[in-house]
């Protein structure tokens, strides 16, 4: 190296905003879950180790405690930087959008599989500033792809909605069939 005995920071020394506070998240929501896996799991006997359902539920649970801890142990002494909580508001602003998520599949019983995730996809892509004829011809076609695909190539059951009991005999059974 040019300058001698420095060495490029791979790792920099001071803490990154929000990442004490998402350590912390993290090993409360772990450990909480670790500590439920007795009312959410069973023990069966006679079975062998690999083949107890608690087993890897517990291993995965038990790792994401023993990383929060390390990462709790490795930061909470290390220089913050300022803008946690500016971190944590960008944080519940994205939650937002697991709100778009739970309409659209409140909005499916109601009014079907195929026009929900139409609506879902349009105003999704216009929430997201895209307003061009292409983004929504795009937004239109990913909507009936995938409404293919799901419920007409792969025959997931997703139930009809109440909308399609409006439409005519053959044309109700084709809506809840393939759509």
């Amino acid at each position: 190296m040019p300058d001698g005995d420095q060495e490029p920071h791979v790792f920099p020394l001071g803490r990154k905003p929000g990442e004490l506070l998402f350590c912390a998240a993290f090993l409360i929501f772990a450990a909480a879950l670790l500590a439920m896996i007795g009312w959410q799991t069973s023990w069966i006997a006679g079975k062998g180790l690999a083949a107890q359902p608690r087993l890897w539920p517990a291993i995965s649970l038990g790792g994401m405690v023993l990383a929060g801890a390390i990462l709790w142990a490795r930061t909470r002494n290390v220089q913050r930087t300022p803008g946690r909580w500016r971190e944590a508001a960008t944080w519940l602003r994205s939650l937002e959008f697991v709100g778009w998520y739970v309409l659209y599949v409140m909005g499916i019983p109601v009014v079907g599989y195929l026009p929900a995730t139409i609506l879902f996809c349009v105003l999704l892509t216009l929430r997201l500033g895209y307003r061009s004829r292409m983004a929504m011809l795009s937004a239109l076609g990913f909507a009936l792809f995938v409404v293919l695909t799901f419920k007409t190539a792969f025959n997931v059951k997703i139930p009809g909605g109440a909308l399609y009991e409006l439409a005519p005999g053959g044309l109700r059974y084709i809506l809840i069939r393939y759509f």
